[in-house]
Parts: structure tokens; C-alpha cells; sequence
């Protein structure tokens, strides 16, 4: 990288760095420092009438306050931050006063990784703390961090751009306060769920993400091609069909957290890659299931929360069990006044038109239905609460319901006016799941691009007989929003899908040389903000000149100063 795509602080870092080399220190050291305490522990372990303790930390510089031949520094490691005190007679007890004076005060910037051994002690200010015996260089940062300052509460300053959060998820996480703790309540949700799953015998599998037929769901794939096999693949948008293979070759139960792909839209509440647990047991159904369902959440919210309350925006959600149940047509019916019931394709369009509900000819029953219920009824459930029994177009996959064979016994669970979970009592009648299979294959041809392919091995599968089987997804991301309290799922995602970063125009150097500009002064003038031969053409030349001989000076490029006529000859060049 050139010095003159770097920044003041990027060049001042680097010379730091080599200043730290000539002097013997290791910037990037290979050997193990260890550790033997942490921030957060020490604060709460200590105890003024305790003998010293000694401790060994590291972390990340975040402030210091020099103060001639002692310092505080503020160190943030994985749990938190915690104050150091640091003296140069106890950093250095003999006679060489580098480590303190040179490196400490000089080369060390905030964001360097030190390491420190020393003992804790309470200042006069009431603040525990550690007084450092030996510092050690662990790395040197080369960025500089955002610099957030908090007064009174108050923050400045602060790091809070949701562009810039996400893109750089690092620097999110290192400076503002709470971003970690949505990950670390993350890791908790999916512990507590695999926990409960495993104290009850059930078995966590892996299955494919590269899938020759992409089923199990109603959505749009990524698709791909594998060379060597000469086929299309696409990225998985379910694991259903791959667990009931599972249950047909004899397990009980089995679960798996399933990275998925949609190839769809992006908002607060979608990603294009997105986890969901999956669970399939045998011998169920999906009454059982709506129970296993909110005493597994309600378990899941104490084990992360300590209470099964939460809030989220303006409203308070409670999680303890049971939730309220509610049939999808009785919903439709309660929140629009008409009961779909028995309708066909031609009626449902006319209570689409009469609803102002957008469709089009590409649109079955079910999605007439699904949109009717999207628009008018979803977002009107904040509380849990389970929607039972949907129509059969809406559910390839479900089993006809056993009292009414126009419905399946299927529930989805609505919070917060989002879909959270959706289950069914499995369809294992091979010949019923083939004909909806079939079906699919109809509104795929009529233009419906989340219909679903058949897939002759999953129905191979069944004929050789699946018990009675209850099966549950739940959308893992979206149940992390809720427990931290989050608006939109970028925040419960490490690393969200972002468009591409954009990057500033700038000519080839080709572009400068053909206009009488020597090669070795095009990235000065483009340091100089001239980063197209266009923006050159409203340059002053006495100024731009000034500009190029102040940064060959500056920089120590140890070039020879362009003559007034030359700069001027570039600049006429650049308007012709």
C-alpha cells in the first residue's frame, strides 16, 4: 500500500511500528501470553481486606490519561474493561526508562493489544484497578478506532452509522457497549434449546446444504452449478425432506440448526441467509407440538433472562405458557369480517379485491389466502399466539386435518406481529404427498417462482412408510430479535448481507500519462482530491503545483519538483 493512500494517524501508526522493531520489541510477538484473569472478575472477586492478588490480563488499549511519570489506561478484554495504573520506576526499575518513556508513552496508541502482570488495588478514587508491574506489546494496531466518548450519560461521537455497524461488524463490537451481549444471548438461546433437546434423547444431524432439488419449503433458491458432476445445485431453503428421511430410517427424533438460503428481498426482518432450528419426532402431533413449542421458548427466555418478559419497542411480550389459539379462518373472519370458508380461487380474488390486498394470475388458493392473512391479520398479533389449522393449498407438506379434509394440522406462531414458528402434523401418506407435489408443479407453471420441485427420492423415502410425525421450525434469528429486544434482524447478525461497498471513480494511470503526466506523480495528484483527469480540468495550476511540492516534501517521496509550465501543460491537456 502506498503512504499516500494512508491517512495522518495510518502513517504515524506504521513509523510507530518500525520505531518498535529498531528498538528489539516484536509488534506481532509468536509466543503464548498467559493469562490467568479477566475484568469483569477481578472487579467482582476483590475484596480490600484480602491478601494482594497478581494477576496476568490482556486486552485492547481504549483511553489513557498520561500524567509524567504515571499513567491510567483503561483495558478492554472479552468481558469488559478495567482501569490500570502504571508507573515508570515500576515498569522500569533499572536504569533504562525505554519501556515507559518510548514505547509506552510514545509508540503505544489506544487500540494496541498490551499484555500486563501486576496486583489488584483499590485507587484513592475509590476505583479497582491493577497497578502494573510488566507490560508487553501484543499487537499493534494500524486503524485507528472511533474515538466515542460518553459525559453524564451521554454519548458523542458515537460509532452509530448502521452502514458502517454492520460492514464493519469489528469495529461495532469493540466500541459500542451492548453489541456483544446480543451475540452472547445468542450463543445462549442455542445452548438452551440443545440442551432441552438432548435431555430428551432427541439427536442433532447434519444435513446438505447443496441440494440437487430444492425442497421443504415454498421460496425462491440461490442456484449454482458443480463442475465436476455437470449439474445445477441449489442452496438449501429447508432441511425438511433430509429429516424425515431421518425418521423413515428410524430415528425418533431429530433436530438441527440449519443454515438456509432464500433468494427473496431484504428488510428488517429477512436476510438472504438466515438460521432455523428444525425438530421432526415421531409418534406426534402437532397438538403435542404446540405444547413442547411454548414451554421450549418459555425455558429458553429464563434461561437467557431470568423472566419470560420482554420488551420489545412499545410493547411488553410475555412469553410464559400457554399461548392463545386461534384457527386461521376464524382470524381471516375476526379481522375482516369474511369467512373464506369453502371459497374458491375465483371468490378468494374477489375478497383480495375487495381488501385492497395486491395479487396476480400467478396465485393459487394458497397464496391468495397466505396474502389475504399477511396483509390483514398477522401484524395484528403482538402476544404469542398459535394460528391453527390452514387451508390445504396453503401446506404441500401437512396432513389433512382429521375432523375436516379442507384444512391440515398445521400451526404457526405469531409474535410481535411476525411469523416466530411453523409446524405441522406430517403428511406421510406417500400417494396424498405426491399429488400435492403435483399440484405445485401446476402453479409453478403458471409463473409462481416459490412453488415447490418434486422430489421423487423424498417420495421413494415415504413409501417405504413414515410413522405418525409432528414437525417444528422456528426462525432462530427472529427469536433472538425478540429476547434482546431488537427492531430488525441486522442487529442479531454478525455479518448481514450488505450491498457492495462503493468505491470513488478513479482514472487508470494510463489515463494520466496520456496527457504528459509522468507515472510517478499520479498518485500524488490523486492524493491531492485530482482522482479523475476530468476533476483536472478545474484546477488552478499555481495551487496544484504548491500542493504537489508541500506532500513530496511531507512524505519524503524524493521527487523532482514539477515546473510551473509542466503543471500548467497537464491542466490545458486535461480540457482538450
Amino acid at each position: 500500500m502506498s503512504i499516500l493512500e494512508l491517512s495522518e494517524q495510518e502513517i504515524f501508526r506504521r513509523k510507530s511500528l518500525e520505531e518498535m522493531r529498531q528498538l528489539g520489541i516484536d509488534p506481532y510477538p509468536a509466543a503464548l501470553y498467559e493469562t490467568n484473569a479477566y475484568s469483569v472478575e477481578i472487579k467482582e472477586s476483590f475484596k480490600d481486606d484480602a491478601e494482594r492478588r497478581q494477576v496476568a490480563i490482556a486486552g485492547r488499549i481504549m483511553s489513557r490519561r498520561i500524567a509524567g511519570k504515571a499513567a491510567f489506561v483503561d483495558l478492554q478484554d472479552s468481558e469488559g474493561r478495567i482501569q490500570l495504573y502504571i508507573t515508570r520506576d515500576d515498569l522500569c526499575p533499572d536504569e533504562n526508562k525505554d519501556l515507559y518513556n518510548v514505547v509506552f508513552k510514545k509508540l503505544l496508541d489506544i487500540g494496541d493489544f498490551i499484555g500486563i502482570t501486576g496486583y489488584v488495588f483499590r485507587t484513592q478514587m475509590g476505583e479497582i484497578s491493577v497497578h502494573a508491574e510488566s507490560l508487553t506489546v501484543l499487537s499493534k494496531s494500524l486503524r485507528p478506532l472511533p474515538v466515542v466518548k460518553v459525559k453524564d450519560g451521554v454519548t458523542y461521537d458515537g460509532f452509530t452509522d448502521p452502514e458502517m455497524r454492520y460492514r464493519q461488524r469489528y469495529v461495532d463490537l469493540i466500541v459500542n457497549e451492548g453489541v456483544k451481549d446480543i451475540f452472547l444471548k445468542r450463543t445462549k438461546v442455542f445452548n438452551s434449546m440443545r440442551n432441552l433437546f438432548n435431555e430428551k434423547g432427541y439427536i442433532e444431524v447434519d444435513t446438505p446444504v447443496l441440494q440437487s432439488i430444492p425442497g421443504g419449503a415454498s421460496a425462491r433458491p440461490f442456484i449454482t452449478h458443480h463442475n465436476a458432476l455437470n449439474i445445477p445445485l441449489y442452496l438449501r431453503i429447508a432441511n425438511e425432506l433430509y429429516l424425515k428421511r431421518m425418521i423413515v430410517g428410524g430415528f425418533d427424533g431429530v433436530y438441527e440448526f440449519s443454515r438456509n438460503f432464500r433468494n427473496e428481498g431484504m428488510d428488517r426482518t429477512h436476510n438472504p441467509e438466515f438460521t432455523v432450528m428444525e425438530i421432526y419426532v415421531a409418534y406426534k402431533d402437532y397438538i403435542w407440538m404446540m405444547e413442547f413449542t411454548e414451554q421450549m421458548i418459555e425455558k429458553v427466555c429464563l434461561d437467557v433472562l431470568g423472566t419470560t418478559e420482554v420488551q420489545v419497542g412499545d410493547n411488553l411480550i410475555n412469553f410464559k405458557a400457554p399461548y392463545k389459539r386461534v384457527t386461521m379462518i376464524d382470524s381471516i373472519k375476526d379481522h375482516t369480517g369474511i369467512d373464506i370458508n369453502g371459497m374458491n380461487e375465483s371468490q378468494l380474488r374477489e375478497v383480495c379485491k375487495q381488501l385492497g390486498v395486491d395479487q396476480d394470475e400467478t396465485m393459487g388458493k394458497g397464496k391468495l389466502i397466505d396474502e389475504i392473512f399477511g396483509e390483514k391479520c398477522e401484524g395484528k398479533y403482538i402476544q404469542p399466539t398459535f394460528i391453527t389449522d390452514y387451508p390445504i393449498e396453503m401446506s404441500p407438506l401437512c396432513k389433512r386435518h382429521r375432523t375436516n379434509p379442507e384444512l391440515t394440522e398445521r400451526f404457526e406462531l405469531m409474535v410481535n406481529g411476525k411469523e416466530l414458528a411453523n409446524a405441522y402434523s406430517e403428511l406421510n401418506d406417500p400417494i396424498d404427498q405426491r399429488n400435492r407435489f403435483e399440484e405445485q408443479l401446476q402453479l409453478s407453471a403458471k409463473g409462481d417462482d416459490e412453488a415447490m420441485f418434486i422430489d421423487q427420492d423424498f417420495l421413494r423415502a415415504l413409501e417405504y412408510g413414515m410413522p405418525p410425525t409432528s414437525g417444528m421450525g422456528i426462525g432462530m434469528d427472529r427469536l433472538v430479535m425478540l429476547l434482546t429486544g431488537q427492531t430488525t434482524i441486522q442487529e442479531v447478525l454478525l455479518f448481514p448481507q450488505m450491498r457492495p461497498e462503493k468505491v470513488v471513480k478513479r482514472d487508470s494511470i494510463s489515463k494520466y500519462t496520456e496527457i504528459g503526466i509522468p507515472e510517478e506523480w499520479v498518485s500524488v495528484i490523486q492524493k491531492a482530491g485530482y482522482l479523475t483527469v476530468e476533476d483536472l480540468t478545474e484546477a488552478n495550476p499555481n495551487k496544484l503545483r504548491q500542493e504537489l511540492c508541500e506532500m513530496n516534501k511531507k512524505h519524503k517521496l524524493e521527487l523532482a519538483n514539477p515546473k510551473d509550465e509542466e503543471v500548467q501543460a497537464w491542466v490545458n491537456n486535461a480540457k482538450k
